[in-house]
């Protein structure tokens, strides 16, 4: 199990033990991290799974895809590295993954 670390907003860390094969925002909500609302459940409808993944794991967990760019821009986030959890896979390669939280999923 890969084990990936979230970093709230207030600097606070959560470390998880994800499961292969779920989206890291599958992976958030099971494990109770309260930063990821994943209010459309994963479907990369709403943004409210927004994360921001570390730069040195920013070639391991891919570019923003097609799908995601239109929510992220609707949220006017511009930070560097912003991604949607649901659209990012839990690999073995993800194991010490790092992703910030943004202050509100709003």
């Amino acid at each position: 199990m890969p084990r990936i670390q979230f970093i709230a907003a207030d600097g606070s860390e959560e470390f998880i033990d994800a499961v292969v094969g779920l989206s890291l925002m599958e992976n958030a909500v099971s494990n109770g991290i309260e930063a990821i609302r994943a209010v459309c459940g994963g479907n990369a409808y709403c943004g409210t799974c927004r994360v921001y993944v570390d730069p040195a794991w920013r070639a391991v967990t891919g570019e923003v895809t097609e799908m995601e760019l239109p929510l992220i821009e609707a949220t006017d986030d511009t930070t560097p590295g912003v991604r949607l959890a649901c659209q990012i896979p839990v690999t073995p390669a993800l194991d010490g993954l790092i992703v910030r939280t943004p202050l509100s999923q709003e």
